[in-house]
């Protein structure tokens, strides 16, 4: 039985700034995931790091419907994130963003909030599959800005809907599958440093996805490792299931048990 898995490689860094790293990954066969706690003092960690805790739970079932599950995710972590602020209300304002791929038998179910990217290379194409929730993406929607002038924009960090105690809708979308896709999940400790065409760059001349995330995370640091940093990429990659190999294997053993024992019998 063949499925779709992905082959995967995940790294992160605190970077040269920060004292500490709030960021949250997960890098699994059936799904990946990249949050970037907001909120310093306010606990950013506490809120990538639940939310993060949710999306693996997920991660060991086989949902019927992803795009439902994972929207049970959102709320099963808006849900920690609360409980968090109550039982310590200094904490109030902690949020993180969250963008996670769920790679089905012919899909891949995208969940987004935040400015973490996903981004997609397919043969020749390479493109971002998520918007940000930024105040500079508003910006350049309206035409105010151009997407190169968004890159240096004084207020690029400014996140304008994020996962935290208040609600906030999350974005969902279903993709195709194809084999050989490439996505990477990144915050914008990458994003903000690391120019799209070098990322392109890198996702292509690094076959190994645990290379070119390694890759993608040192040249974050090479640009002065503003913010933590964190990079998830995954190949879909076909996968030979061997759950019913245990059943042949037995059913071949009790046929084999028979056949002696009807070959005994008859050479009484």
């Amino acid at each position: 039985m063949t499925e779709l898995r992905w082959r995967y490689g995940a790294a992160t860094d605190v970077g040269k700034v920060r004292d500490l790293n709030e960021d949250s990954h997960l890098a699994s066969r059936r799904l990946l995931a990249v949050a970037d706690g907001v909120g310093g003092a306010a606990a950013g960690e506490v809120a990538s790091g639940v939310t993060i805790a949710e999306v693996t739970r997920l991660a060991r079932r086989s949902p019927a419907d992803a795009h439902a599950e994972l929207g049970e995710v959102v709320e099963a972590a808006r849900d920690r994130i609360r409980a968090a602020v109550a039982e310590n209300p200094e904490s109030e304002g902690m949020a993180t963003t969250l963008t996670g791929l769920w790679l089905g038998d012919d899909a891949v179910d995208i969940v987004h909030i935040g400015d973490s990217r996903a981004y997609q290379l397919r043969g020749e194409d390479f493109v971002q599959v998520t918007v940000d929730d930024s105040y500079v993406q508003h910006l350049v929607d309206e035409g105010a800005i151009t997407p190169a002038e968004a890159q240096d924009h004084p207020y690029k960090s400014v996140v304008t809907r994020v996962l935290q105690a208040n609600p906030a809708p999350a974005h969902f979308e279903t993709r195709p599958a194809q084999i050989g896709d490439r996505y990477m999940l990144c915050s914008d400790g990458l994003s903000d440093v690391v120019d799209d065409a070098v990322i392109e760059n890198v996702l292509r001349d690094f076959a190994d996805p645990q290379a070119a995330a390694d890759e993608l995370v040192r040249l974050a640091l090479e640009g002065g490792g503003p913010d933590n940093v964190t990079v998830v990429v995954g190949d879909v990659s076909e996968h030979r299931s061997r759950r019913r190999w245990p059943w042949v294997l037995a059913a071949v053993a009790a046929v084999l048990v028979v056949a002696a024992i009807a070959l005994g019998l008859y050479f009484l």
